[in-house]
């Protein structure tokens, strides 16, 4: 995958208790000046850097795990391409997931902030994903759409005053999984990815389902941690060592994960 690095500054979300235009609710965003950008290959968290001491043993690969293999890391070369037809209505079909009801302006417009990204325009933050991470938010809103809607709205918990940009975070979501899973390489290099791999090979949506639970699980780490704007990479570092130790016990498909049960359709 190609350098998708991001800017130097995060846009951040002061949650209203207010709701307004129908399912939406009323934000304001400030873009806050940051020493590390969130998307991309630019970030300074640790969840997404290999450690020096990851074992590196080599698995061989059934014809099917290889198959399932390469259809995913051809969605993930998939860049955002804000000309494509197929881009567009998928970016529309998010917007309408989310907020149902209410209208959009334009793919660039000020609403956009209303769902977390940085601006008017959610193509600048796909760099960071390529159009999988709106593959993914899309594959959420759809299948586990209570789970998504208090995502999205902070319905759940005793929240910080400064939050977590819901968009922004579930494309760093997509990142982080991609590099943990070690899913542009030919093998993986590591337990988890060979493991994940035999679940993808018994269902093609493994990976989206995977990144439902991990962006669930992000949030209730969130929570746990009490955390703050400022503390997202700290929990982004929580929630990739809970998801590692999940994926290597003992289960039979991905629905048997602890976090799992986090989940709400």
């Amino acid at each position: 995958m190609d350098d998708r690095g991001g800017g130097s500054f995060v846009a951040v979300r002061r949650i209203s208790s207010s709701l307004g235009r129908g399912n939406s609710y009323h934000s304001t965003s400030e873009v806050v000046a940051g020493s590390a950008a969130w998307l991309g290959r630019g970030l300074s968290c640790v969840c997404v850097q290999r450690r020096e001491n990851d074992a590196h043993p080599s698995f061989d690969l059934t014809p099917a795990q290889e198959e399932c293999l390469q259809r995913l890391q051809r969605r993930i070369d998939v860049a955002y391409d804000s000309s494509n037809i197929e881009h567009q209505e998928a970016l529309r079909a998010l917007w309408n997931a989310a907020f149902p009801g209410e209208e959009l302006s334009g793919l660039i417009s000020e609403q956009w902030k209303e769902m977390g990204w940085q601006g008017k325009d959610p193509s600048t933050d796909f760099r960071g994903g390529g159009f999988i991470s709106l593959e993914n938010l899309l594959f959420f809103a759809r299948n586990f759409q209570k789970s998504f809607q208090d995502l999205l709205r902070k319905q759940e918990g005793d929240r910080a005053m400064w939050e977590y940009p819901f968009a922004v975070a579930g494309v760093n979501i997509t990142f982080m999984l991609i590099q943990m899973l070690d899913l542009e390489a030919v093998k993986p290099g590591t337990v988890v990815g060979a493991t994940f791999l035999k679940f993808l090979a018994e269902n093609e949506s493994a990976f989206d389902l995977l990144y439902c639970i991990t962006f669930k699980l992000m949030d209730h780490q969130w929570l746990a941690m009490h955390a703050s704007y400022m503390d997202f990479n700290t929990v982004m570092k929580a929630t990739r060592r809970q998801l590692e130790r999940e994926l290597l016990q003992h289960i039979t498909c991905l629905e048997d994960l602890p976090s799992y049960s986090l989940l709400s359709r």
